[in-house]
């Protein structure tokens, strides 16, 4: 780690923590949408937007403080990039929740579970290493594995457009539901965003 001789804010890493919790909570509230009858589904929904206000409100919190900060942890552009990446992860699981009650979807495909179990785990690994960001310790097995998971996201997302292009006969709905299954790997990369900005801040502290 470098030497700093001058005092840091470091309400930033408390800030990126809670940032994070709302993830693991967006990321399970979908998974338990995909077995939900519709009315259990806008009831999580509605979950759903109250967990994504509450992220919005801690990325503005954490952009508030970084207009008002001289010295901070780490480079500003770094930490508006994860602040944003952070958001974008809850804004398309938002997103994706939001559709499937919107487009009054039944039973989703089955493979769309494998997508929010990447999901989950990748909020997961995300919640646990942002309060690492304190000492920069530990994090590459971080990185390395949300890598790998969005790999995994890509071969089952590929797979899961080519079931439903055989499978659904109704074009409206393979509409539908690839609007939805595109917003969880939407998701997917955002949080491989987030894994790579990290990987960028520790490298430029190491």
């Amino acid at each position: 780690m470098r030497l700093r001789l001058t005092p840091r804010d470091t309400s930033y890493f408390d800030l990126f923590a809670a940032s994070a919790v709302h993830l693991v909570t967006g990321a399970n509230l979908l998974a338990e949408m995909l077995g939900a009858d519709r009315a259990t589904r806008k009831e999580l929904n509605k979950r759903m937007a109250a967990e994504e206000h509450a992220a919005d409100d801690a990325t503005h919190t954490i952009m508030r403080r970084l207009n008002q900060t001289f010295v901070t942890p780490f480079d500003r552009d770094d930490i508006y990039d994860l602040a944003s990446s952070l958001d974008d992860c809850m804004d398309y699981m938002d997103e994706a929740a939001d559709l499937m009650v919107l487009y009054k979807i039944g039973e989703l495909p089955a493979r769309v579970s494998d997508q929010v179990q990447v999901l989950q785990r990748a909020a997961e690994l995300t919640a646990e290493a942002m309060p690492r960001l304190r000492s920069m310790e530990s994090l590459q097995e971080y990185w390395v594995e949300i890598n790998r998971l969005e790999n995994q996201a890509d071969k089952s997302h590929r797979k899961l457009l080519a079931e439903m292009f055989d499978e659904i006969a109704d074009p409206i709905l393979l509409m539908k539901l690839k609007e939805i299954v595109e917003k969880l790997e939407d998701a997917a990369d955002a949080f491989e965003k987030v894994a790579n900005t990290v990987e960028t801040i520790a490298l430029k502290e190491s």
